[in-house]
């Protein structure tokens, strides 16, 4: 029952966002063709129009051979015009949407006034001429302005901020240095420096010469150890091969390891990350564990594939099913797990440290009288930055706290971080979410 439940919301959600982007478009075609009808000139006018149409069929076609593409799982090498797409569907999507609820608001504006009012308003054409209809006729004139320029400022919010989210902060890569203290961390590995890549999505909206850029940036940083955790790409079509291969110039005394993405599930490339990870000299852990030793001294790296959170039958699923084996009591753990989700049960297992990304840290995030939101906040508690819980503590524990670094003194504590990722998804827009590289130095305390 709640497996067809499920099912049904799927398929109206899906069936909501095919026609709201089929009214968005049909609606900017038709203000398009308005506007060069104004146009005197004949020639002109034909000629713009023309222009639209062959607009209109060359995007219909572009997304089309994108989805050729990914049926047939030919290489996507990253393509400005496959991201402008994407990114002008979604910026007039929501400058449509944001327009459409502008206008609802002056329609119940308009219905509430005429409710309340003790007499009906005079239309503005009305002949009459009497006191009572020149005040009706400009309280009309300064509502139809203000909501005119309401549903101006709407729609062109979406397209301004988009636009700089699309031409400059998706690729200003950004390094985060955070100091972390590690429960019954040895005085030996005090110090020790992981460096972190995440959500990478090479591909369409991630050209593999950037994700080249990035690796560059992390060589830079020194790290002792560099993790990667998931998403290397986003489709089947997508350059998985060159990712790994850009990702094999990664250079740290421990080695680079990694563990998968929900995306490789997609992508039905799991197997092959592994499989190009060990031809490159690089490790991705799969329900696996491996000790690494440093300065004499060692910890327990733990890496898991995507964790579901529900099952086939989409009931909730548990976290890290099978995990328990992996899992030291003599030395420290870190977990790599895309899925931050997966943090409660690591805690209640005893590991010290997870890994994680899969939020992007929503790539939006909007502050409204000090308050920040970010659209991954409907998925999970756990947006970017570093969380704790106490150690062995149960799963069910709903607590939730983010912590300052310099005010961390409790032994008994595990701890997660989300990194924000480099690649984006959905609309290649990034807004006060800058793409992250993270430096993590592990503290004895």
């Amino acid at each position: 029952m709640f497996h067809n439940t499920l099912l049904a919301v799927g398929a109206f959600a899906a069936l909501a966002g095919l026609s709201l982007a089929f009214l968005s478009q049909r609606y900017w075609f038709a203000r398009a063709w308005r506007f060069a009808g104004r146009i005197q000139a004949s020639s002109s006018r034909k000629a713009i129009r023309g222009a639209l149409l062959m607009l209109v069929f060359a995007v219909l076609f572009a997304a089309l051979a994108g989805v050729m593409r990914n049926m047939r799982g030919t290489i996507s090498r990253g393509s400005f015009w496959t991201a402008f797409l994407g990114f002008w569907l979604s910026s007039s999507i929501f400058s449509y949407l944001f327009i459409k609820i502008v206008a609802g608001v002056d329609w119940v504006w308009r219905r509430l006034r005429s409710a309340f009012s003790r007499s009906p308003e005079i239309p503005a054409a009305s002949p009459v001429s009497t006191g009572a209809s020149v005040r009706s006729e400009t309280i009309d004139h300064s509502r139809r302005r203000f909501f005119h320029a309401a549903g101006v400022v709407a729609g062109a919010v979406p397209f301004i901020s988009a636009g700089y989210g699309f031409a400059e902060e998706r690729f200003r890569f950004r390094v985060r240095e955070i100091e972390i203290p590690i429960a019954n961390f040895p005085r030996a590995l005090d110090g020790l420096r992981i460096t972190q890549l995440s959500d990478i999505h090479a591909g369409s909206y991630m050209p593999v010469a950037q994700v080249g850029r990035a690796v560059g940036m992390a060589n830079e940083l020194g790290g002792d150890l560099i993790l990667v955790t998931g998403d290397f790409i986003t489709t089947r079509g997508d350059p998985l091969e060159d990712c790994i291969a850009e990702l094999s110039r990664l250079r740290a005394p421990l080695g680079v390891w990694g563990c998968n993405g929900n995306h490789e599930i997609y992508a039905r490339a799991e197997a092959k990350s592994a499989e190009l990870f060990h031809r490159h000299g690089m490790k991705l852990l799969r329900q696996e564990n491996a000790e690494v030793r440093w300065r004499g001294s060692a910890f327990n790296l733990i890496g898991v594939d995507y964790q579901r959170q529900r099952d086939a039958d989409q009931n909730r699923a548990p976290m890290l099913i099978g995990a328990e084996p992996l899992v030291r009591g003599d030395i420290p753990n870190i977990l790599l797990s895309h899925n931050p989700n997966s943090f409660p049960r690591a805690a209640e297992l005893g590991i010290e440290l997870s890994l994680a990304g899969h939020t992007h840290g929503g790539q939006v995030r909007v502050e409204i009288l000090d308050h920040r939101w970010s659209p991954a906040e409907f998925l999970t508690p756990y947006v970017a930055g570093a969380y704790r819980r106490p150690l062995h503590s149960s799963s069910r524990l709903s607590d939730v706290e983010v912590f300052s670094p310099p005010g961390i003194q409790q032994l008994s504590t595990s701890i997660l971080y989300v990194n924000r990722g480099l690649g984006t998804i959905g609309a290649p827009v990034r807004l006060g979410v800058p793409p992250e590289i993270t430096l993590i130095t592990l503290r004895s305390v």
